[in-house]
C-alpha cells in the first residue's frame, strides 16, 4: 500500500478544524435527519418517528435553505487540515447535501411523482423496526397515521399543480397504497396484541382508520388520473448525467459508461456462449445459450410455495461456503428470508434491509425480502416468472442478496466507528452494489462448492447470465433516460441478449422508467470494486484473501474512489 507520510502529519490548526468539522458535520447530519424522519427511520434514529416528512411548498423552501447553508459550512472547512477519514466524510456528506439540493429544486418529483407521496415506509419502518419498545411503537403508529390525511391532501395539491405524472408512476403507487392497507391491518394488529395499555391501543385503533378512510381517498383519485397521466417517465439526457453523477460519485461520464457497457456485453455474451457449449458437450451454435438456459430453469423450476424454502437452504450453503473458502469474516448478525412486504412492491424482485446503522440497540436479523409476480399478472408472465427465479437464480439471489453480498457487507459497514455518525448514515450504492456483484464472481470463481463439477458449471452458466443482466442494467437506464429507448428495443435486448424471461424482462423494463442511474450503480460498482480488491492485493501480496477483503469491507459504504484514498492503494 503506498500513502504520503506527510498527510499523516498533523499540521497546525488540524485539531481545531477537525473538531469543528466534526460539530459542523453532525449538526448537518441532524438537520437532515429531522427534515427526513422516514430516513431517520430507517438508521435507527427515532427521534421524529411522530411525524411524516413535510412536503408542502413552503416546506420546500425551507429545505432549499437548510441544504443551501449547510453546503455554505462546509465550504468553510478547510480539507487540508483534515486527516484522510475525515476528508472521506466531510466529501460524502457533500455529495448527499449537494444531491438533495439539486433534486429540490432541479428535479422536483414532489411535483410529478406519486411515489414521493405515500406513508408506507413510514409506516413500515415503524412497525418492523426491533429496536423499540412495543409501546413506543404503537404511539409513533399513531402519530403517523393521524397525519397521513393531511400528509395525502398535500400529495394531490403538489401533483394536482405540476408538469403532469407519467403513468407507470401513478399504477405502481395505486399497488403499493393498495399494500399499505394492509400494513394498517394486520401490520397494526400485530404490534396492538403485544400492548397491555387500553388507551393506547384503542387510540391506534382510531387513527388507523381515519389513516385507512384517507388512503382509500387518495387511491380512488390516483385511479382517476391514470388514463390523462401522459407524462414521459424519462429523465432526459442533461438530467439523467446530473442524476448520475451525484449517484454514482464516480469520475465515469454518461457516454464513458455506455460505450464500457456495450463493449463488456459483447465479451460476456462470448463468456456464455463457452460456457454452454461446455454444459452442452457440443460446438457452439446460434441459440444454445438459451437452450441450455432453458433446461437448467426446466430442470430446477419453483413455484410460489417453494421460492423461500430455496432461499433459506441457499443461504444456509452460503454461509458454510464463505467460511469454507475463508471468503471474508463472517458476522454474528443472522439472515431472515421474509416475503417482501406489498407496500414495497413494484421496483425490485429482492432487496436486503439491515437493521438501523445509527440504532442503539440494533436487535432485528438482517432481512432478504422477495418478491412475488404481481397478482395480477396472467398466468403466463406468471410462469416465465418462477422459470426465471428457478432455484439455481435463487442461488445466486442470496449471493447477491445475502452472503457474502449485501447481507455480509452491510454487517461489516455497521461496526464502522468514527470521530461523527456520518459514515454510518451516508453510503454509496456504487459500493454496496458493487461488492455484491464483485462477491457473485469471485465465489463462482472458487466454485459453489468442493465437489459437485456439473453444479458448478451449471451456476456459472446462471452467474454469467445474471452479468449480463447487470451490464444491461447499465445500458438500458442509460439509453432509456438519455436516448429515448423505446419499449421493444429494451424488450428486445433483456430477451434476446439477456436471455431473460418476458416477466423479468417486463418488471426491467418498468423499473428503468420507474428509477434513475441506480441500474447503472451495479455495472460501475463492480468495475471499481473489483480493481481496488485487484490494486489491493498487488500492494499487499503477502494479505490472505480474507484479510484483503475484510479491509475493503472496514470503512463502511464509501464510493469506491474515496476507499482508495482510505486503503491508500
Amino acid at each position: 500500500m503506498t500513502s504520503d507520510p506527510s498527510r499523516d502529519q498533523p499540521e497546525p490548526g488540524a485539531n481545531a478544524m477537525t473538531d469543528r468539522f466534526h460539530a459542523v458535520g453532525e449538526g448537518i447530519l441532524d438537520a437532515l435527519l429531522e427534515e427526513a424522519p422516514e430516513w431517520a427511520d430507517d438508521l435507527g434514529d427515532h427521534r421524529f418517528s411522530d411525524r411524516l416528512a413535510d412536503h408542502a411548498s413552503e416546506a420546500d423552501a425551507r429545505r432549499a435553505g437548510v441544504l443551501t447553508d449547510a453546503l455554505g459550512a462546509l465550504d468553510e472547512i478547510d480539507d487540508l487540515l483534515l486527516p484522510a477519514a475525515d476528508r472521506v466524510d466531510l466529501e460524502m456528506l457533500r455529495n448527499r447535501v449537494s444531491a438533495d439540493l439539486w433534486q429540490l429544486t432541479e428535479l422536483r418529483p414532489q411535483t410529478w411523482d406519486p411515489l414521493v407521496h405515500l406513508p408506507g415506509d413510514a409506516l413500515y419502518g415503524i412497525l418492523a423496526g426491533e429496536d423499540l419498545p412495543a409501546e413506543d411503537r404503537l404511539r409513533a403508529i399513531t402519530a403517523r397515521c393521524a397525519a397521513v390525511p393531511g400528509f395525502l391532501a398535500t400529495a394531490r395539491e403538489r401533483l394536482e399543480g405540476g408538469p403532469g405524472m407519467p403513468r407507470v408512476h401513478v399504477e405502481t403507487a395505486i399497488g403499493r397504497a393498495e399494500g399499505t392497507l394492509g400494513l394498517l391491518g394486520d401490520g397494526i394488529d400485530g404490534l396492538a396484541e403485544q400492548v397491555r395499555t387500553p388507551s393506547l391501543r384503542s387510540g391506534a385503533e382510531d387513527a388507523r382508520g381515519i389513516a385507512a378512510a384517507a388512503l382509500r381517498r387518495h387511491i380512488d383519485w390516483l385511479r382517476s388520473r391514470v388514463e390523462t397521466a401522459d407524462a414521459d417517465p424519462r429523465l432526459g439526457a442533461r438530467d439523467h448525467a446530473a442524476r448520475l453523477w451525484y449517484t454514482l460519485d464516480s469520475e465515469l461520464s454518461q457516454d464513458a459508461l455506455l460505450t464500457r457497457a456495450e463493449s463488456d456485453l459483447l465479451a460476456t455474451e462470448e463468456a456464455i456462449a463457452e460456457a454452454a457449449s461446455d454444459f452442452a458437450g457440443a460446438p457452439p451454435r446460434p441459440g444454445r445459450v438459451r437452450e441450455v438456459l432453458d433446461r437448467i430453469a426446466a430442470d430446477s423450476a419453483t413455484t410460489e410455495e417453494t421460492v423461500r424454502p430455496a432461499c433459506e437452504r441457499a443461504l444456509e450453503h452460503l454461509i458454510d461456503r464463505t467460511r469454507e473458502l475463508d471468503f471474508a469474516t463472517l458476522p454474528d448478525r443472522p439472515v431472515r428470508v421474509i416475503p417482501m412486504p406489498e407496500s414495497r412492491r413494484g421496483m425490485a424482485v429482492a432487496y436486503c434491509d439491515p437493521p438501523g446503522s445509527l440504532s442503539a440497540a440494533p436487535e432485528r436479523p438482517t432481512l432478504v425480502a422477495v418478491a412475488p409476480p404481481p397478482a395480477d399478472w396472467p398466468a403466463e408472465r406468471r410462469a416465465s416468472f418462477y422459470r426465471e427465479y428457478n432455484a439455481d437464480m435463487l442461488r445466486e439471489l442470496m449471493v447477491h442478496e445475502g452472503v457474502p453480498g449485501h447481507a455480509l457487507q452491510l454487517a461489516h459497514a455497521a461496526r464502522y466507528s468514527g470521530g461523527t455518525r456520518l459514515r454510518r448514515a451516508l453510503f454509496s450504492d456504487t459500493f454496496i452494489e458493487g461488492w455484491a456483484v464483485y462477491a457473485e464472481e469471485a465465489l463462482h470463481a472458487d466454485g459453489w462448492c468442493a465437489d459437485d463439477p456439473g453444479l458448478n458449471l451449471r451456476m456459472r452458466l446462471v452467474q454469467l447470465k445474471t452479468r449480463l443482466r447487470m451490464i444491461i442494467n447499465a445500458i438500458l437506464d442509460v439509453r432509456v433516460h438519455a436516448h429515448g429507448m423505446t419499449e421493444s428495443e429494451a424488450m428486445s435486448l433483456l430477451v434476446e441478449r439477456g436471455h431473460q424471461e418476458e416477466g423479468e424482462a417486463a418488471g426491467k423494463w418498468r423499473r428503468a422508467r420507474l428509477s434513475s442511474a441506480q441500474l447503472s450503480t451495479y455495472y460501475t460498482g463492480y468495475r471499481e470494486v473489483s480493481e481496488i480488491v485487484r490494486d489491493s492485493a498487488a500492494a499487499r501480496p503477502g494479505a490472505s484473501r480474507r484479510e484483503l477483503h475484510d479491509s475493503v469491507l472496514a470503512h463502511g459504504s464509501p464510493a469506491p474512489r474515496h476507499l482508495r484514498t482510505l486503503l491508500g492503494v
